[in-house]
């Protein structure tokens, strides 16, 4: 039976694979895929970045730009149809860039994850491996997306953490 209405969760440290590892699981289902974007090209670097990961992806991927507002992306896609969010960590960067009210939008978009209507995966960095910051802006980000991390995983049906570019099963729901 398909994979319709489940949610798996993707994370890992930075270029642990966790992109390229949504990406093929996703690509296991019948396109067209979507890929809800949520990084912003502020300088020059992002902005090669995003345009490597859009040229790594095939014409069956359907881009949508969701900086800010990933809760309503969500509920516009089509039930049934594939959907990758890449990536929460840049997403909750925007959030508090943005002045906005972190704990409610983190809130409001697990309130969506919690339902999903297809077979949606979505990405994140695990931030909280690393030194403790030795700034109170950084020590808030890290502290707030550990808090979403662990959020989003507990409507998780799957689980994956990345590390090395390999795959390791942290929880799998029947």
């Amino acid at each position: 039976m398909p994979d319709h209405g489940r949610l798996t969760f993707v994370l890992g440290g930075a270029r642990s694979g966790k992109s390229r590892y949504a990406e093929d699981l996703v690509s296991a289902f019948a396109p067209p895929w979507i890929y809800l974007a949520t990084a912003q090209a502020f300088d020059d670097e992002m902005a090669d970045r995003i345009a490597r990961h859009r040229a790594r992806r095939g014409k069956n991927w359907k881009t949508v730009d969701a900086p800010l507002d990933l809760a309503a992306a969500l509920e516009r896609q089509t039930h049934g149809v594939p959907v990758l969010v890449d990536c929460l960590t840049l997403w909750l960067s925007n959030q508090m860039l943005a002045g906005h009210d972190v704990e409610a939008e983190c809130e409001r978009l697990a309130a969506v994850l919690s339902r999903p209507r297809g077979p949606w995966f979505v990405v994140a960095n695990e931030v909280g491996l690393g030194i403790v910051p030795d700034n109170a802006l950084g020590r808030r980000f890290r502290d707030a997306a550990g808090r979403l991390n662990q959020l989003i995983a507990q409507y998780a049906n799957q689980v994956i953490f990345m590390v090395a570019g390999l795959p390791m099963q942290v929880k799998q729901d029947g």
